[in-house]
């Protein structure tokens, strides 16, 4: 999902560059869109459990993790096949994009996760060694970013007066004090720390969440919402309540005093903010394609099955018509949203875990920004064109809460070729974004754009999961043999973060079920191990390194 950096571009003098945010038969890579598979006839079962992993979900953690054991397959030379499946008729799962007008020579917009930044360096690599092209999320000088409580604006940023910047800083310093954006820098780049010791030689490994959550001393601030953590550091209540709630409700919709403190951090570190010309999807797209995996996707897991601790795990899909063997299963996908059926002597239990459900609505509009007087703003006044909002005005005055979570412009319409295009009036078009609890009926639109819009797309879907503090965390090994990568989600729910857990759950499948792993340690018989001075580099990244 889009994270509101633009938020932060009136603070920048506080906050520095930190952030988060087939058999190879895929005949994709040349039609720019998402295409489904055709499949290969299915296979005789083997008697015994054959040297295969079954990878369930084809999204940012089951593309990536086809990826890490290809890279295991390359370093180790083991002889092992992959097949992935998925539901859905493409790879990329929540990351996935649409055209306007379902026009294919439009620029696609993000439906799902629009971003991630440098310090997502599993991303950021994936884009250089796929030769992918990186676009800038960067915020037009003169967006004007809003936070609206449901009645008044608290806070608004930006313009194009040369005079905006330090006027910006003046209402934040004047609002809010100089104690909470600066000790807020502080809390932001010592989590930032932290995090990117995931991608170090020296990486912690972790059979279950809790032991990373110690690596990395983040006990506190997942068990703490972040209001409550924000409010022992001294820091501001209206910061808290205003600016940070504004991040956090446009990145996971849910509010500071829900929300724990970790998740908190994570969504106001979305500075220098990325994605991928043409779709964030395609980097997943090149994970599968690299791991030379055999993919089935519009496929239905029905059943996952273990009969004997030595025996091999039976993969029961709509691809085939007998149960396929495998030495190994992950899942990558969230456990009790599958609907699969798990048969197994011992399976460890899964905690529901609840998803926030989201409406997207995509639209365009020859309105230059919103309508002024849904915002009770004087005649000739302009409304912002990034709105974030808070539940703040709920928790003061009581009352209904905004009616959506964000509100945003993303640019004007454009070709693939980027000319700008007009509709059929000969007006110039903006696409909006807008993440809301409830539906955004085409009544409330044509208010909002003052009757003038255009295309319109809405989507459902379950986003990313609910994140309160917790101390308890699913369980990455869910029986012998059987993997689950979103464990991770409820500790922290991004693109890059899947690609981690993957890494993970990969090298601990390798050591336990082929005495192998992810990396060769010190003294075997590789060249990257052996280069001494591999793990120095400033650029290193477990995984693609070692």
């Amino acid at each position: 999902m889009r994270s509101p950096t633009v938020l932060f571009a009136a603070t920048a003098a506080f906050f520095p560059v930190y952030a988060f945010q087939l058999p190879f038969k895929l005949p994709f890579f040349s039609s720019g869109s998402q295409a489904p598979l055709e499949l290969e006839a299915p296979q005789v079962p083997e008697s015994v459990a054959p040297n295969r992993i079954a990878i369930i979900g084809a999204g940012a953690g089951g593309s990536s993790a086809a990826f890490w054991i290809a890279k295991a397959k390359e370093r180790y030379g083991l002889d092992v096949e992959i097949d992935v499946y998925d539901k859905n008729a493409y790879i990329g799962g929540r990351s996935t994009t649409v055209f306007p007008y379902e026009d294919e020579s439009l620029e696609p917009v993000e439906l799902g996760a629009s971003i991630f930044v440098k310090v997502n360096k599993n991303l950021w690599r994936a884009v250089d060694e796929f030769g992918l092209e990186r676009v800038n999320f960067l915020d037009d000088d003169t967006e004007v970013m809003g936070i609206w409580d449901g009645h008044q604006f608290v806070l608004t940023t930006g313009g194009s007066s040369i005079l905006s910047n330090w006027f910006d800083k003046i209402k934040i310093l004047w609002r809010y004090g100089y104690k909470a954006p600066t000790k807020t820098q502080a809390l932001v780049k010592d989590m930032v720390d932290r995090f990117l010791t995931l991608y170090s030689p020296n990486a912690p490994q972790w059979s279950n969440i809790s032991s990373v959550v110690s690596s990395l001393a983040w006990e506190q601030v997942t068990a703490e919402t972040a209001a409550e953590y924000f409010d022992l550091q001294g820091i501001d209540r209206r910061w808290t309540r205003e600016l940070v709630e504004a991040a956090t409700r446009v990145n996971y919709g849910q509010n500071v005093d829900k929300i724990h403190a970790l998740e908190g951090l994570c969504s106001l570190a979305a500075t220098g903010a990325s994605s991928v010309k043409g779709g964030n999807f395609q980097i997943f797209e090149h994970f599968i394609a690299h791991s030379n995996a055999s993919v089935y996707l519009n496929t239905t897991v029905n059943a996952i099955s273990h009969y004997h601790s030595s025996g091999p795990w039976l993969v029961k899909s709509s691809a085939f018509d007998q149960p396929r063997l495998y030495r190994s299963v992950i899942l990558a996908a969230p456990f009790h949203q599958t609907k699969i059926n798990f048969k197994a002597a011992s399976l460890a239990p899964v905690p529901q875990q609840p998803y926030v459900r989201l409406h997207v609505t995509l639209l365009s509009t020859s309105s230059p920004t919103p309508n002024a007087t849904y915002f009770n703003l004087g005649h000739g006044a302009k409304a912002p064109t990034t709105l974030l909002t808070t539940y703040e005005g709920v928790r003061v005055r009581g009352g209904a809460e905004p009616e959506f979570n964000s509100l945003t412009y993303h640019g004007p319409l454009r070709g693939k070729d980027g000319a700008l295009r007009t509709n059929a009036f000969g007006e110039q078009e903006w696409v909006v974004k807008i993440f809301s609890k409830q539906r955004i009926e085409d009544v409330w639109l044509q208010q909002m754009f003052e009757g003038n819009v255009g295309w319109v797309l809405r989507k459902e879907w379950d986003a990313y999961p609910v994140l309160p503090p917790t101390t308890e965390f699913p369980p990455v090994k869910l029986a012998e043999g059987l993997y689950y990568v979103n464990a991770f989600e409820p500790l922290i729910s991004t693109m890059e973060t899947e690609t981690i857990a993957a890494r993970n759950v990969v090298d601990l499948l390798l050591k336990e079920q082929f005495n192998a792993g992810l990396c060769k340690t010190q003294g075997e018989d590789t060249a990257e191990s052996t280069n001494a001075t591999q793990s120095e580099r400033s650029d290193f990244v477990l995984g693609w390194d070692c």
